[in-house]
């Protein structure tokens, strides 16, 4: 069965509704309490931001044949052993008769501070990344094929994501590619090494401004980075996997 690579679009613009409507939801049911959170935290401590993002990719393990796997998206049962640490919480697993076929990453930031917020979310993508494929290279999943790995980021588009930013670097020149970039231009770089550098299957990067709740639009920023990609990639190996039975 062809992909239909423009269903997953619309179901991604649903997503990005979803984003900013939870947010909000939080925001003010927080407000109507008199407990809200400081600054943006009212609109994150929610915590199913990205749901929709997740349900996407549960259709696209069932539309590519694999319907008795199990799709974990919530709990403790989410949990992978480490290499460096002893466990993992990951946002969503697919697995199936014993073997890990997949495991994936949704995040997101918004506005107004994306200078720290970007330096948290890349040694930590990198992290996981290690960490995982060196638990696996350990046999800590048994013996079986390499698992998808992936990494998704919904970034608020903003002035400040869209700024060239400069560095200080007093020793050594920094690469060409930071060079003046963006934040949202710095996720793009990224999530391309990310893939380069074998440590995810694929890594995606998305923008959305928050006047996107009622439109759900979002922007790619390459397409190695885009959404198609990420999606015909995960598709593919979900295919192969339902192949081997």
């Amino acid at each position: 069965m062809a992909l239909d690579l423009a269903e997953y679009e619309n179901k991604a613009r649903e997503a990005v509704k979803l984003f900013w409507g939870n947010r909000e939801a939080a925001r003010l049911k927080q407000l109507e309490s008199g407990k809200a959170d400081q600054g943006e935290r009212a609109g994150v401590t929610a915590g199913k931001n990205m749901n929709g993002f997740l349900q996407l990719v549960a259709d696209l393990a069932e539309a590519n044949g694999l319907t008795d796997a199990t799709i974990l998206q919530d709990g403790r049962v989410l949990t992978l052993p480490g290499y460096f640490r002893p466990t993992k919480l990951w946002d969503l697993l697919i697995l199936r008769k014993g073997h890990l076929v997949a495991a994936l990453e949704f995040k997101s930031q918004v506005g107004p501070s994306f200078g720290n917020n970007f330096n948290n979310r890349t040694e930590e993508a990198i992290g996981t990344a290690v960490d995982l494929w060196t638990a696996y290279r350990e046999g800590a999943f048994g013996e079986q094929p390499r698992p998808f790995v992936g990494w998704l980021m919904l970034l608020e588009d903003a002035p400040a994501s869209r700024a060239p930013v400069r560095d200080r670097s007093p020793h050594f020149p920094v690469f060409q590619d930071f060079q003046n970039a963006s934040y949202a231009e710095r996720y793009n770089v990224l999530c391309k090494k990310l893939v380069q550098e074998q440590l995810y299957s694929s890594a995606c990067i998305l923008t959305s401004p928050r006047t996107a709740a009622n439109t759900g639009d979002f922007a790619e920023m390459s397409d190695m980075t885009g959404l198609r990609t990420f999606v015909t990639e995960l598709a593919g190996h979900l295919a192969a996997e339902a192949a081997r039975a």
